[in-house]
């Protein structure tokens, strides 16, 4: 039988790489002072930090027997034998160094004012990285292949002045303190918030979240976890909402790095305004001053009252009523009863009577239906996309609607076989998923005319934690919408091939980020001019949606070459996004944008 490492520092045991190098051996005389307790175990810290920022001082002794045992206290400090544990719940998740079936071997007491000094992130530490999350990520955290190698693997020695994994990776075990802390997401369904602190940052907006940027995810961010001391945090923060100081341990559970902390969260205060100004943009009603917008409803039915009225004021006193309206996720007339029915007509009936109750202004609706059960979302709902349209403004060109299965052609001219019409909906690529609805428009005078393409591809479920240990992380199926993308992308190429001067505009949930494959390939593909570049909105105001340490862009619109060379204006109204998740109308931001379709 082996002989049991003995007498191990705490520094020794974890090490400069992310496994133990004593990781599966019996262990003894491991010595430390107990920091804090869970249900599940205790954490204990050496009384000095190695010289070495590479190695965490502190460890997770998993053991229920200890972390309940009331004569154990924070303060104490003990020695135990036990085994040196690389434990994960999940084959994603990273690695967490435990001591394992551990023996208390000797126990002093202590006093838990006398605990290790909990180290200033940003002060006693260097600044958390601010881009780059792990040496394995080829530079991009969004890169394809996912999945090409693992860090348990791979097991490189930390960097951790360089990448952020490697950053919070050193401090695994350790008190902590985070300064000045900032709230840069919602609460999720735990009370868990994502913080920054006082320390260097990228691509902080204008409300105090990070938004997301070319293979940049933002590893500077740490989520705050359950009180050690029983006490609750609150699940009604919102993005830009300041904290007191935050003490506390970091760990890794759950596929990501925690703090978490001494006691519950004090908030000091919350960004200002509260809730965003409406657009500033206005239809002059002519081809040269049309409005459009772009709306995830999320799970639209028209049962749901509070709902439809919410929808129907957020269009009129926010978005202000644009000309033309992209709305994804419009549920049928039941909703999500799965019973065979399809049809969404009273759906769209209510939130047009709603709309103009709460505004005065009468849209008319357009839509295909899906075959049941066909293109996912909520079981049941048969969600899809549709336009709402002002009929005093623009209307269907010669109007032509194509059924479930009818694949849209662009003809000669250019126009198109059906109007409206689903593109490429017997595709594979478009299993369980929304089919793009295209579309050609005209004033009402007949005068200029105009496409557009309303999308909603496939969702992002499935994915892996940035924080994991796949790298570069598993985005799923970045592969299916890069398929749907391109399929899009070559219908309206083969519009703007027999018109180059063609106004064409693809809006709606891309679910996937500007900076990232489906979204590249559609622009190098169509030739589309992105709204945010094409309107000048600036870079870290680039956001719709909010996930995780990052706030993103999902929702995307895109236009003509034409159409961006007469100049365009464009608004992210964030009414969703700076209220808490119970105020939240849906997950997602509407966007408004003023353009001009004249024909030259």
């Amino acid at each position: 039988m082996a002989t049991a490492a003995s007498a191990l520092s705490i520094a020794q045991l974890t090490g400069t790489k992310y496994l133990s190098p004593y990781q599966g051996q019996a262990i003894k005389n491991v010595t430390g002072i107990v920091t804090g307790k869970l249900k599940t175990g205790l954490f204990l810290q050496g009384q000095r930090r190695a010289c070495d920022t590479r190695i965490a001082n502190g460890v997770y002794v998993y053991s229920s027997s200890l972390g309940t045992n009331t004569s154990i206290e924070v303060g104490d400090t003990l020695t135990v034998d036990g085994y040196a544990d690389e434990y994960r719940s999940d084959a994603g998740y990273l690695y967490l160094l435990e001591i394992g079936s551990p023996k208390v071997t000797k126990l002093v007491k202590g006093d838990a004012s006398a605990l290790p000094k909990a180290l200033v992130i940003g002060k006693d530490t260097s600044n958390p990285p601010t881009e780059q999350f792990s040496s394995l990520d080829g530079g991009d955290v969004f890169g394809v292949p996912n999945n090409a190698s693992q860090l348990s693997v791979v097991n490189p020695t930390l960097e951790p002045e360089t990448y952020g994994l490697d950053f919070w990776k050193s401090l695994s075990g350790e008190r902590i303190t985070i300064e000045s802390p900032v709230a840069i997401a919602k609460p999720n369904q735990y009370a868990e918030t994502w913080v920054i602190g006082n320390w260097k940052t990228s691509g902080k907006n204008g409300r105090g979240g990070l938004t997301l940027a070319s293979k940049d995810g933002n590893p500077e961010a740490i989520i705050v976890g359950s009180p050690l001391d029983g006490s609750k945090n609150k699940d009604t923060y919102k993005i830009g909402d300041q904290f007191n100081d935050i003490t506390g341990i970091v760990h890794y559970q759950f596929g990501f790095f925690y703090i978490l902390p001494t006691t519950n969260l004090t908030r000091i205060s919350s960004a200002e305004p509260e809730l965003p100004p409406p657009t500033s943009l206005t239809s002059t009603s002519t081809c040269s001053g049309l409005t459009i917008g772009d709306y995830n409803i999320e799970n639209f039915a028209p049962s749901n009252t509070k709902h439809v009225t919410a929808v129907a004021s957020h269009i009129a006193n926010y978005l202000k009523t644009p000309d033309l309206l992209f709305v994804q996720e419009i549920q049928d007339n039941n909703g999500a009863t799965a019973d065979g029915l399809v049809d969404a007509n009273v759906t769209l009936n209510t939130l047009t009577a709603a709309i103009k109750t709460a505004s005065g202004v009468s849209y008319e609706w357009t839509q295909i239906n899906p075959v049941n059960g066909s293109d996912g979302g909520q079981p049941g709902g048969n969600i899809r996309v549709a336009y709402l349209y002002k009929p005093d403004v623009i209307r269907l060109r010669n109007a032509n609607p194509g059924g479930s299965l009818d694949a849209n052609e662009v003809l000669a001219g250019p126009t198109l076989k059906y109007n409206p019409g689903r593109i490429d909906p017997t595709n594979a690529v478009f299993v369980d998923s929304r089919k793009p609805l295209a579309a050609e428009w005209e004033t009402v005078d007949g005068k200029s005319n105009f496409f557009t393409v309303n999308v909603h591809w496939e969702s992002k479920g499935g994915s892996s934690s940035l924080q994991g240990d796949l790298r570069p992380p598993v985005n799923l199926p970045v592969e299916k919408r890069t398929q749907q993308a391109n399929i899009t992308a070559t219908f309206v190429a083969q519009i703007l091939a027999q018109d180059p001067s063609a106004s064409v505009i693809v809006a709606g949930d891309c679910n996937e980020y500007s900076v990232v494959q489906p979204i590249t390939t559609f622009l190098q593909t169509s030739k589309l001019v992105d709204l945010d570049v094409a309107a000048n909105i600036e870079l870290n105001e680039r956001y719709t949606y909010t996930f995780g340490s990052s706030m993103e862009e999902l929702d995307h619109v895109f236009v003509s070459q034409a159409i961006a060379d007469k100049g365009v204006e464009a608004e992210h109204i964030h009414v969703n996004t700076w209220v808490n998740y119970d105020d939240a109308t849906s997950d997602h931001d509407p966007t408004v944008a003023k353009i001009n379709v004249c024909k030259a």
